[in-house]
């Protein structure tokens, strides 16, 4: 994405990844087609608006957190990036909080399998030889401002998901880091995502016919950027993601952690301020999912649905990669309960989003049980396309949804708008405001005495079927 001074969207192009899953809990990508992509994606952007994109000052980068990306001394890729939603490393958890039993306190996070500190130890025990050749552990993004500056650095959001970093002191853990037998020296150094953190490189710049130097931010991981796009910088402020993951976030002034639950606990990627944040594996992945079972559309799946919303539609976890908030439990599976022969696709539509909603539910019940009340938040993701999906949630949240102009673009906004920051060096406040809103979404009275029984339905279920799950 391209932006002027004002942060107005210029020009803006993408490009569509691929996914590999070897086996069963696995997920994996290739840094080097990141690379490629971005190249890609630049170039169209820069056919589009040349004029601007020579006057380019600065560049803010947003990525997936989480993603292992291993280099070694000569600065290849080691093998492919372990992603945030591969689970493969449920065991090695177990073990990091056994190493360190006060690793809740210095973290202020649970330990996850698609944290990147787990993989590590999974790699140590499986892949040794890949292990004792790693010089550097990068983020997706962070491999990205690599190959652009030649340097290595984080921002305090992406690292917060790491657990490698004390969140409440914003530095690396030098006892997590042992843990997993690294140092400070496989680390990239750590800045604020507003900041300036690098140079691009002379050979991009004459390439791509730039007239002066570019600042590279430290700039976010993804929902912190997105917030930073829809104006959420300040304790109150909060939105609702539905992309391939859901996230619901919670912009706090203090590090406020609830591990217990699975909350995240994060910096924000701007100075003194911390985020929560509850997160499912599968929101619109569970779209995708039933769009490719019915041989249709997922724009004709969220077309279907209301057709099929009443009180006898199927229930749905949506579990179909575990589950994160507040279950974190890696062994979860999707469910349809209470199917019959009268049930269409349209049910299964329905049942899908309203089993999103709910896991949201559970996510913002974690987010209570760390002292966060909200009374609204920004919808953005690939999901907030859908009015029908906005007033399902906030009818099960309770409480207001608002779809911002751009919602689906926000995180590249957002790195935009930390990389003007780190340009100019304008005030916070002046930058990250919310973009006007297109459409509210209110709590519907009519829907949510049936939605609560369903919801109580759909927690029941969960209780239920943990044991078999583990089995």
């Amino acid at each position: 994405m391209l932006t002027d001074a004002e942060s107005d969207i210029i020009a803006s192009s993408g490009a569509k990844l691929v996914v590999d899953n070897l086996h069963p809990q696995w997920s994996e990508q290739s840094p080097q087609d990141w690379w490629n992509a971005t190249l890609d994606a630049i170039a169209t952007v820069r056919n589009a608006q040349p004029r601007a994109f020579k006057a380019l000052r600065g560049i803010g980068l947003s990525g997936q957190m989480h993603g292992a990306t291993l280099l070694d001394r000569s600065g290849n890729v080691l093998r492919p990036a372990i992603l945030w939603n591969d689970t493969r490393a449920y065991a090695e958890c177990i073990e990091l909080e056994t190493l360190v039993p006060d690793s809740r306190a210095i973290t202020g996070n649970l330990a996850m399998p698609g944290f990147t500190a787990p993989k590590l130890l999974w790699l140590s025990k499986y892949e040794p030889a890949v292990f004792r050749a790693v010089q550097k552990v990068l983020l997706p993004k962070d491999y990205i401002a690599w190959r652009l500056t030649g340097e290595f650095v984080s921002d305090m959001s992406d690292a917060s998901g790491t657990l490698w970093l004390d969140v409440g002191k914003r530095d690396w853990s030098g006892r997590m880091l042992a843990a997993t037998g690294l140092s400070r020296a496989n680390m990239p150094r750590l800045v604020e995502g507003s900041e300036a953190a690098a140079t691009l490189r002379e050979e991009f710049r004459r390439e791509w016919g730039i007239d002066r130097s570019v600042t590279v931010c430290g700039g976010a991981g993804d929902n912190a950027a997105s917030a930073i796009g829809v104006g959420v910088a300040r304790r109150g402020d909060a939105l609702l993601s539905l992309g391939t993951s859901g996230v619901l976030f919670a912009a706090t002034a203090r590090h406020a952690p609830n591990p217990t639950q699975a909350v995240h606990a994060f910096c924000h990627c701007v100075p003194r301020q911390w985020h929560q944040m509850s997160v499912i594996l599968s929101a619109a992945a569970s779209l995708h999912w039933l769009a490719s079972l019915l041989k249709i559309s997922v724009a004709d799946v969220v077309d279907i649905a209301p057709a099929g919303q009443s009180e006898t539609a199927p229930i749905f976890l949506p579990y179909l990669n575990g589950e994160r908030t507040p279950h974190n439990d890696a062994a979860a599976r999707g469910v349809f309960y209470g199917m019959t022969a009268t049930h269409s696709a349209a049910h299964l539509a329905y049942s899908v989003m309203e089993g999103v909603a709910f896991a949201m539910a559970d996510g913002y019940a974690a987010l209570q049980g760390a002292g966060t009340t909200l009374d609204a938040a920004a919808f953005i993701g690939g999901g907030s396309r859908s009015a029908f999906w906005g007033r399902l949630c906030a009818s099960v949240l309770g409480f207001q949804l608002n779809r911002h102009e751009g919602s689906e673009m926000s995180a590249a906004l957002g790195a935009a708008r930390l990389a003007r920051l780190a340009h100019g060096g304008e005030d916070l406040s002046g930058v990250c405001v919310a973009p006007p809103v297109l459409e509210r979404y209110e709590p519907e009275a009519v829907s949510q005495s049936m939605l609560e029984i369903r919801l109580a339905r759909y927690r029941r279920l969960y209780g239920a079927l943990r044991s078999e799950f583990q089995a």
